[in-house]
């Protein structure tokens, strides 16, 4: 191991944001790439109407409706760092791709609309990363408006997500009255302007006690509300400790405003400095440490046509270990056979560039003619395989048919790769003379998303009927107890995989099987092992 290949893996900093819906992710994130050098100007969404969009939202559904649905990956040079943003999907249907992408994160920004708080998505996103245990940094956005007090925030933080917080900054006035946060650990202030927010005057202080406040501030009732809250802070709040921030404990919580430019430079110093480098991983031969020279990554996203021109997929790779070389040869562990990783890209949003190299934490595109899936995995040297992905149980099903029988062949390649993606999870009618296509869908926007790249990506038009099923679950069991399943229970389906699924339209149903056929294992995911 060279120092250089150790000095390139350490400077990568990979992390996802999450939030709500409207929370301000996609313009924290645009600010981000602006102070990368990565843009020249950030794009703001603010509506359908509006012509101008989000860099990271390069889908047309994205740039019509003003949303995320599938997750983005960028990356730029920042001072001695390599940052690497996976930009999440926050819509409230959003898909399995949001959960998969956080695996592929080594921390997360968690993202609070200072005037709602903690809100439904960022619960379920936030406990992904619990799962994992990863440091989870918080930004408090939109502090230029009337929102909750910061101490409320504090306290539903740790009520409703079941974690401690440490401010780095705190607050001075809020909404109209907004004049300043103050940096705990620099001892300054960052002043704001509401004629122009981009514009920020750092005065440096001794403390919360430097009269140098009471001249700069100039609103007696404000500074001696900041001085009791930091008086309290130093008291009774968490101390800083890292460890704790490492194993996502505390988290460390910034006041700003993404759309004003104002707090967003301050957190991504901080946040580079704390954030961890790329971290080891668990394979089912033990640990794969990123400082080891054998290259080693996984899929964890599939996109097809992410340039419609060329009709390509995009295999997005998480690499793990060791350096990547351009045409160097790799195991595929699934299908055991020799790989030449050749056209490796990196990207922004939808903009790719070719590379030459690229180290642990690093995310690469590699061209997919139908050969990788997610979850799998390429070593240079062995056969180990990582953890295998998340998959949830959809939750929302749909038949679908196309309308025009000639375009049955565009239809069948159009389907096959969005279900290669993850987008969907596609299943097929069990023992039935007319077989019938059905989609299942973690969330309902997954169905316009569907119909929507049909067309456009395929020039296919489908017809969906709901279907009033709400839980699938796979089964498995002895051949004759799968027999008798069979023969007697109603609605059978088989994945892509050929994997017996039964679909229930309630729990009542699904409890009624379970008891009734107690030598039947039912699952609520795939992670049954393929041949």
């Amino acid at each position: 191991m060279t120092i250089s290949f150790e000095k390139e893996v350490k400077s990568r900093k990979t992390f996802a944001i999450i939030s709500h819906p409207d929370a301000g992710k996609t313009t924290l994130t645009e600010k981000l790439l602006y102070f990368g050098g990565a843009i020249r100007e950030a794009g703001t969404v603010k509506g359908r109407k509006n012509s101008k969009h989000a860099l990271s939202d390069w889908m047309e559904i994205e740039k019509q409706r003003g949303i995320s649905v599938t997750s983005s990956v960028m990356e730029f040079q920042y001072k001695d760092y390599h940052v690497n943003i996976l930009d999440t999907p926050g819509h409230e249907d959003f898909s399995e791709d949001t959960y998969r992408t956080l695996t592929a994160a080594d921390s997360a920004t968690m993202l609070i609309d200072v005037a709602k708080g903690v809100e439904a998505q960022t619960i379920k996103l936030f406990k992904v990363c619990r799962m994992r245990g990863i440091p989870i940094f918080t930004f408090i956005n939109k502090l230029d408006r009337q929102g909750k007090e910061p101490f409320e925030l504090m306290e539903e933080l740790e009520a409703v997500l079941g974690i401690r917080s440490y401010p780095m900054n705190w607050p001075i006035g809020m909404g109209l009255n907004f004049k300043a946060v103050y940096d705990r650990h620099n001892k300054r202030l960052e002043l704001y302007n509401h004629k122009n927010p981009s514009k920020v005057d750092i005065i440096q202080v001794n403390g919360p006690l430097d009269p140098v406040i009471d001249e700069t501030i100039n609103d007696d009732s404000l500074v001696k509300q900041f001085r009791e809250e930091i008086e309290l802070l130093d008291v009774a709040g968490d101390q800083f400790d890292l460890d704790l921030i490492n194993s996502g404990q505390l988290t460390p919580a910034f006041f700003g405003s993404a759309i004003s430019n104002f707090g967003v430079q301050t957190f991504l110093n901080h946040f580079l400095e704390m954030a961890p480098s790329p971290v080891p991983r668990n394979s089912n031969e033990g640990i794969v440490n990123p400082l080891d020279s054998n290259f080693s990554g996984f899929v964890f996203k599939i996109q097809a046509n992410m340039n419609p021109a060329h009709r390509d997929r995009i295999a997005f790779l998480r690499i793990t270990s060791g350096i990547f070389k351009k045409g160097m040869n790799v195991n595929h562990v699934r299908l055991g056979k020799p790989l030449r990783l050749a056209q490796p890209t990196q990207f922004l949003a939808q903009s790719r560039n070719n590379v030459e190299e690229a180290y642990a934490g690093d995310i690469i595109g590699l061209f997919d003619p139908g050969t990788f899936r997610i979850g799998d995995t390429l070593v240079e040297n062995g056969s180990f395989e990582f953890d295998e992905m998340p998959h949830f149980s959809p939750e929302h099903f749909c038949a679908i048919a196309v309308k025009d029988a000639l375009k049955h062949k565009s239809f069948e390649k159009g389907i096959h790769q969005l279900t290669e993606e993850g987008a969907i999870q596609l299943f097929k009618t069990y023992q039935k003379v007319v077989e019938q296509q059905i989609v299942g869908v973690v969330g309902v926007l997954q169905f316009e998303v569907l119909e929507h790249r049909l067309k456009a990506e395929y020039k296919v038009d489908v017809r969906l009927e709901r279907l009033p099923f709400s839980y699938a679950r796979w089964v498995s069991g002895d051949k004759k107890d799968l027999e008798a399943f069979t023969r007697t229970q109603r609605n059978l389906v088989k994945d892509r995989d050929d994997r017996l699924v039964v679909l229930f339209e309630n729990d009542y149903q699904m409890r009624t099987a379970q008891d009734k056929y107690p030598k039947i294992k039912f699952f609520e995911n795939s992670f049954i092992k393929q041949s």
